[in-house]
């Protein structure tokens, strides 16, 4: 089953080849928890970026991370980031695609269960 997500203009359209998690994520740490984000993990071979002509990255702090947005209507699309473990640990190579669920065509993510990562004392 593929997923499509789009963000508010729609000059930018993704693709997540699999199902949704059985959760969506929160973060507690400081950019998370400004945005708002609810996100939906997946493995980078999975994401198709099907269009995103108006697609901008951010980095902070150790730059491990890259926050794509959408830089005409800045809609958080997905974070290209280190596949940390729950005690803020990572293997030096794996990576992982955290979708922003909230832009996930019909679907509420409001609605789904959601786990919180306290990514504001661990990283």
């Amino acid at each position: 089953m593929a997923i499509t997500a789009r963000c508010h203009c729609g000059r930018c359209v993704l693709e997540v080849a699999g199902d949704l998690p059985k959760a969506l994520t929160r973060c507690t740490c400081s950019l998370c928890a400004k945005r708002g984000h609810l996100l939906a993990y997946f493995t980078p071979d999975q994401l198709q970026v099907i269009q995103a002509d108006s697609d901008a990255v951010y980095r902070w702090h150790t730059r491990l991370v890259a926050h794509h947005f959408c830089s005409a209507c800045g809609c958080d699309l997905y974070a290209d980031s280190p596949a940390f473990e729950r005690d803020g640990t990572w293997d030096g190579e794996t990576r992982r695609i955290g979708l922003n669920a909230r832009l996930i065509d019909d679907f509420e993510a409001a609605d789904w269960p959601v786990e919180i990562i306290d990514g504001k004392n661990l990283w």
